[in-house]
């Protein structure tokens, strides 16, 4: 088997747990890959027993079984720009604080990679947004597991997004900006905007606005087949598309499609875990502050 891992910057506290991750990797016999980006915090003498090969965006990682992403759900995010259209199932370890998509603390990170090695698991199939534009932006790089976001680049005035679906005419949003998110999205940047929790089985993607001038406007589910294209005036000439951590600054004559990438991301999931449960566990969702 082999494993490819990306993670974070560390502290020398963290080293030590690091470390281990790469021991047990070596127990179960596993080939192990490292983001070059990651292995430049591996430094000797801590690693320098640790054998690997490394890895950039765009490598072909067609014999990899697994990735490892050891920090936060940014990290797991970033780990999916080095897996793109691949569909290498992903674990996520977290050493950050929420951990809404790394699930696994480090207390369970041994048992979890052990779990890994010996194919003890299902995946979780989440669905992932692909922009289209008339000018090159993101290049290769141009999905998002979370959101796409089209937000006014300064403090000085709204800007107004012209929103259709598959041609149809939906609203002219007067506001700071708006977000497009996934089901997996959807306990993210839009739900702090008053966005729905949205299922990811569901088949859906929901249009957040962000604090839209006209307060009648409200969130609106939509269909995951849905094309979703968006036209933007406003007095400054730049604004800003962000693709989940990307973020590129563009001006009005970009034309803008959000539409269902042809490939999807797999979350690895261990006995006893749930979508359901990670909502209790990681937003306090109905807990009853009485009890």
């Amino acid at each position: 088997m082999r494993i490819a891992v990306h993670g974070k910057e560390f502290n020398r506290q963290t080293a030590p747990f690091i470390t281990r991750i790469f021991e047990v990797l070596a127990h179960h016999n596993s080939g192990i890959l490292v983001s070059e980006k990651f292995s430049k915090y591996l430094r000797p003498p801590a690693f320098k027993n640790i054998k690997f090969e490394t890895f950039a965006i765009g490598d072909p990682l067609t014999d990899v079984d697994a990735m490892i992403s050891i920090g936060g759900d940014g990290t797991l995010l970033d780990s999916v720009t080095y897996i793109n259209k691949q569909e290498i199932p992903v674990l996520g370890i977290n050493t950050g604080r929420l951990g809404f998509l790394a699930t696994n603390s480090k207390e369970e990170a041994e048992h979890a990679i052990t779990q890994v090695c010996e194919g003890n698991y299902t995946l979780d199939l989440r669905s992932v947004l692909k922009l289209e534009t008339n000018q090159d932006v993101f290049g290769n790089l141009n999905f998002a597991l979370n959101d796409v976001t089209i937000v006014k680049k300064d403090s000085s005035s709204m800007i107004t997004i012209h929103t259709y679906i598959d041609g149809e005419f939906l609203n002219s949003y007067w506001a700071d900006g708006i977000i497009v998110a996934t089901p997996t999205g959807s306990t993210g940047y839009s739900l702090s905007c008053g966005g729905p929790l949205i299922f990811p089985r569901s088949g859906n993607f929901v249009i957040t606005p962000v604090s839209p001038h006209n307060l009648t406007v409200r969130p609106i589910i939509v269909a995951d087949g849905s094309e979703i294209t968006f036209g933007v005036e406003g007095r400054s000439k730049k604004f800003l598309i962000s693709l989940d951590s990307r973020v590129a600054s563009v001006d009005a004559t970009i034309k803008l499609t959000v539409s269902k990438a042809d490939f999807r991301v797999k979350l690895i999931q261990l006995e006893g875990q749930h979508y359901f449960k990670t909502l209790r566990q990681k937003l306090n969702w109905g807990l009853d502050i009485r009890n």
